[in-house]
């Protein structure tokens, strides 16, 4: 592996200096391959164009992230911005490279968590969005354009993160490969009207098994916070280190997004059916509660409070998308066609 790795290093010194220019480019594609960024901002534009879309990149992001943590933890990746120092292999020549405030992220690097997510999410958007040109148009040509903008997409977030240092190119292919395979196959059972319970059992499913792998892997003597060592050793600065980009924030985040899709058609089964002009106006008012929730501070210590309250954020983000804006939209929008 270590010619791999060293190769890798090249690379992301090439790529920095001949697309220097474009820094700010490759670093706001990075934020849109950020997981997180499938449950604010991927989620509410799809469904508020297609309700079970929306359900199906919520679930599909939530399974999809949990697996890559279980797999960076089986895998103990190295990343770029830490192998440099740590292999003491550029002692005498040093890449020509430096960190981003979105370099130093604190898991394991292998399999790349933006590459995987984004194929499986990013999945679901375009074959239904191709089903549905295809249906209007009879037009093969025209339903595979969003095929194609798919794979500039996964090809544009994964060089992103060779560009900041975050991941090696094999680390992105094998996200990019697992993920699509895993937006196939989970968009084909999408859990649309299923019962709370079933959400309920599955989000803790979800949380004890991986609790019980990382108790089970740190009593055969494997310490699962080497990475996060390593981070705040090699981390450029020490205010990069976020506590949001740990392993147990990505678990807390997808078992809350999934309890919250359970709760959301619990309280409105089937959801408001609403005209596209509310339904524009829910979107543009959802994405404003979203920005607000991911800014909400949260406390960092003791650890367990922070992680407990990024559950309930998440926990959050469905009501606000399902729930409490189209409710209001269409409360207001209902009450001003009575008068």
């Amino acid at each position: 592996m270590e010619a791999v790795y060293t190769e890798g290093i090249w690379m992301a010194e090439s790529l920095q200096q001949s697309t220097k220019s474009q820094e700010k480019y490759w670093l706001v594609v990075t934020h849109i391959g950020d997981p997180k960024a499938a449950f604010l901002l991927v989620f509410p534009f799809t469904y508020f164009i297609s309700k079970r879309a929306g359900v199906a990149v919520i679930w599909v992001a939530a399974i999809s992230e949990w697996l890559n943590l279980v797999f960076k933890w089986m895998l103990f990746g190295e990343r770029p911005f830490w192998w440099i120092g740590e292999s003491r292999l550029f002692v005498n020549k040093q890449p020509n490279v430096h960190q981003f405030s979105s370099t130093c992220e604190t898991g394991p690097g292998s399999p790349s968590g933006h590459a995987m997510v984004t194929a499986a999410v990013w999945w679901v958007v375009v074959s239904s969005l191709g089903s549905f040109l295809y249906s209007r148009t009879h037009s093969v040509l025209l339903s595979a354009a969003p095929f194609l903008l798919y794979v500039v997409m996964l090809v544009a977030v994964g060089l992103s993160r060779i560009f900041i240092l975050a991941h090696f190119p094999h680390q992105v292919i094998a996200g990019s490969i697992t993920g699509f395979i895993l937006g196939v196959v989970l968009s084909r059972r999408v859990p649309e009207g299923r019962p709370l319970l079933f959400f309920f059992s599955f989000s803790f499913s979800l949380l004890l098994s991986a609790l019980v792998l990382h108790a089970g892997l740190q009593q055969l003597g494997i310490d699962l916070s080497w990475s996060i060592t390593l981070a705040k050793k090699w981390c450029s600065r020490p205010e990069w280190i976020r506590l949001d980009t740990a392993p147990f924030s990505s678990l807390t985040r997808d078992c809350g997004a999934l309890l919250g899709l359970g709760l959301a058609q619990y309280w409105k089964p089937g959801g408001w059916s609403l005209p596209w002009a509310p339904r524009a106006l829910s979107l543009a008012i959802s994405s404003m509660g979203l920005y607000h929730v991911n800014r909400l501070p949260l406390p960092v210590r003791p650890q367990g409070l922070f992680y407990s309250l990024f559950f309930v954020k998440f926990v959050i983000v469905p009501q606000i998308v399902m729930v409490l804006v189209p409710g209001l939209v269409h409360l207001f929008t209902h009450k001003k066609k009575k008068d």
